[in-house]
């Protein structure tokens, strides 16, 4: 059979079983395994469903996922998302706007120890929010800007996505944990930015608190220094050679835990929903894992990968233009997956057509390392960009007095930044590879 036509029609297929709500898993899983037994035969079929589960689930590389999923969940049940908030609400809350701007900073603080965007947006909204109802913020901005802080929880290290990257392009984590800081911090920066102009443009939306006390301010500091020194600890560690990155995954878990007791935040039930809580994730993160294995396996039969990266090599046009068409590519299909799923259907496929092209004269890792920041920032738009937006569902699903409509209507200036700063990375890769010079020469 037709290669090319097979591959068409599997994903067609796909997509149709995404469309009537077939877990994303089972409609990577199911139209990959059919193409592969029409590309072959059923007994290759079966050889290929006996040793692909072992074969993903024993790589050791993959243990960094539940460790950081873990060290997330210790975090959120810690009640450390709590104590950043009050700390950057104490400095910032008194400016017009500025508990908006707190969940943003009290959201990137948290994803460098979350490495989850709805985990983020969840524990940061639980927290932020009614705060910043009972101070008089529209709904608007409340919300928009929570779910927008969510999507610091993949862009600042560490970030679960980013290490299923660095997995499938066999790239160095710790190199892409640093190549993701400075974009990170931009990101933040613009957030910031953002919430500034929208309060200028629109005061109403938001009501400034009164200033408090420096010494108030000072001792808030203090419920912040667990998070500061996991950190350090962890990131320190991995840049200075002393553990790898899974390693540091498990001394992170480690540390989370233990200031989750020390403030006798942590109890036996919290620590019990932490398990359940990663196990629940971890299951739903390999399971896509498989399906996406499997859509994989079958595209490699028909070739398609490789007839894509040729057709693309010998296109008339700008090797830019076509890294922008793929970024756009993203933009869509994060309109219907999420971001885990995008990443395993799609980068088989797509990277290799990358890695041909001649982009800035930059060499194989720096290309990769770069490509993989830029597709991590076009992720993020896709969870809040209409229609669906995940983080949007998850805040909305919390703040209950505030449509989806007005959350998605607050969004569009938050979009805005993105698509500069995405521009941005685009034609100035330094932006993400000055850190990995400085650290890795």
């Amino acid at each position: 059979m037709n290669g090319a036509v097979v591959g068409i029609v599997m994903f067609s297929a796909m997509l149709v079983l995404m469309a009537i709500r077939v877990p994303i898993a089972a409609a990577m899983f199911i139209p990959g395994a059919v193409g592969y037994w029409a590309m072959t035969n059923d007994i290759a079929l079966l050889n290929t469903l006996k040793g692909s589960a072992v074969a993903r689930l024993t790589v050791y590389d993959l243990s960094v996922i539940p460790l950081f999923l873990l060290m997330g969940q210790f975090a959120t049940q810690g009640g450390l998302s709590r104590a950043l908030f009050k700390a950057a609400a104490a400095f910032v809350g008194h400016i017009r706007g500025g508990l908006g701007m707190a969940a943003i900073l009290s959201a990137a603080a948290f994803g460098a120890v979350c490495g989850s965007s709805v985990a983020t947006s969840a524990t940061i909204t639980q927290v932020a929010y009614p705060e910043m109802k009972a101070h008089g913020y529209h709904g608007r901005l409340s919300t928009a800007a929570l779910a927008t802080g969510g999507t610091l929880g993949i862009l600042i290290p560490p970030s679960v996505p980013l290490v299923v990257y660095a997995i499938l392009t066999e790239q160095n984590i710790a190199k892409l944990f640093a190549a993701a800081m400075l974009p990170g911090l931009i990101a933040t920066a613009g957030y910031v930015i953002v919430i500034a102009l929208y309060c200028r443009v629109r005061p109403q939306l938001a009501t400034p608190s009164e200033p408090l006390p420096w010494g108030q301010r000072l001792r808030t500091l203090l419920g912040v220094w667990p998070i500061v020194i996991i950190f350090l600890v962890v990131f320190g560690g991995i840049y200075g050679g002393v553990f790898s990155p899974t390693e540091g995954a498990a001394v992170g878990a480690i540390g989370t835990f233990v200031a989750g007791v020390a403030q006798r935040e942590l109890d036996l039930q919290r620590i019990k929903r932490s398990f359940y809580g990663t196990a629940e994730t971890s299951a739903m993160v390999f399971m896509i894992f498989l399906g996406a294995d499997m859509m994989n396996s079958a595209l490699a039969l028909t070739q398609m990968p490789a007839r894509l990266a040729d057709w693309v090599s010998h296109l008339q046009v700008a090797p830019l233009a076509i890294v922008g068409c793929i970024l756009l590519f993203y933009v869509v299909l994060g309109c219907v997956m999420d971001e885990l799923s995008m990443l395993l259907l799609t980068i088989p496929v797509i990277f290799p057509t990358v890695m041909a092209l001649d982009l800035w004269g930059l060499a194989p890792e720096m290309k990769a390392i770069w490509f993989g920041i830029l597709v991590l920032m076009t992720v993020g738009i896709g969870l809040i960009a209409p229609p669906v937006g995940l983080n949007v569902y998850v805040v909305n699903s919390i703040a209950k007095d505030v449509s989806m409509n007005e959350t998605y209507k607050g969004v569009i200036p938050f979009l805005a930044s993105d698509f500069l700063r995405t521009l941005a990375l685009l034609f100035f890769p330094g932006m993400a590879l000055w850190l990995v010079r400085v650290f890795y020469g």
